[in-house]
């Protein structure tokens, strides 16, 4: 007798699931929102009260300089925990769980994806707020601070699916999490908190040629328009544009890796 393998799921439902299943974890565990939150908030309010008063932004306001950046900055710290996440699950069982499963494998992934998101929309709403409530006024108004939301939970898509390669091909939480920290010099050495021509011309010439500040500036247009995109080298549209290839060559590049591994893991 002839025994027929399980029916495949069909793709919606799975990921669904999945998302469900990471999400209800998240939920669960508060801490891990309350953390995110709280460090984006601390990061705004020191750069806002401490630092700000001594960087000059070329005639903007230093927190409409500020504000845009440091929200695209939260969203890259918000992500960071979801590659130690999956490191942990490939380690625990979980994932050879969902290998057993009749799912696709690119939909368990995507799920976490989806997960993580919720998070950082969490994180990034909780910012924004605070961010307002100290003076940010976004120099074109409503549909400027709907833009940069939109604009920061891309970001925060498609470096979600770097940590999550970063997870899958190391599968040590400790190593996924360390390679986090490249989060860092990306985002200090970048136009988030200071204009990059305040930089040294070694260091100006990083600043301006990494994803992180070409990001940044376009968040800033998206808020402000033209007119007060404080020391920028090009229009508003150019950053916009340039940011959109950064972000989809880095997500295909990521997500296509991602898959492939977790399949042969």
């Amino acid at each position: 007798m002839t025994v027929s393998a399980p029916r495949r799921t069909a793709w919606p439902v799975a990921l669904l699931a999945v998302t469900r299943r990471h999400a209800l974890a998240t939920i669960r565990t508060p801490a891990v929102v309350i953390m995110s939150v709280v460090q984006s908030v601390v990061f705004l309010l020191i750069f806002r009260y401490v630092f700000g008063g001594a960087i000059g932004t070329g005639g903007l306001d230093y927190v409409q300089f500020l504000a845009p950046g440091l929200l695209v900055v939260s969203m890259l710290f918000s992500v960071i925990g979801v590659g130690g996440a999956v490191a942990e699950d490939m380690g625990t069982g979980v994932t050879d769980r969902l290998k057993s499963l009749p799912i696709a494998p690119s939909a368990a992934l995507v799920g976490r994806v989806l997960a993580q998101l919720g998070l950082s929309a969490v994180t990034l709403l909780a910012t924004a707020a605070i961010a307002v409530a100290v003076g940010f006024r976004p120099g074109v108004g409503f549909a400027g601070l709907l833009g940069v939301l939109g604009w920061c939970l891309l970001v925060a898509l498609t470096f979600g699916w770097v940590f999550i390669l970063a997870g899958v091909a190391t599968r040590d939480v400790q190593s996924a999490q360390g390679i986090g920290f490249v989060v860092l010099p990306l985002t200090f050495v970048s136009g988030a908190f200071v204009p990059a021509g305040s930089m040294p011309d070694w260091l100006r010439g990083f600043a301006d040629n990494q994803p992180v500040t070409v990001l940044v500036a376009a968040a800033r247009w998206l808020a402000h328009g033209d007119p007060r995109l404080a020391n920028a080298s090009h229009g508003g549209g150019y950053y916009v544009l340039v940011g959109l290839t950064w972000m989809a060559a880095i997500l295909l590049a990521a997500a296509v890796a991602a898959v492939s591994l977790y399949r042969r893991r």
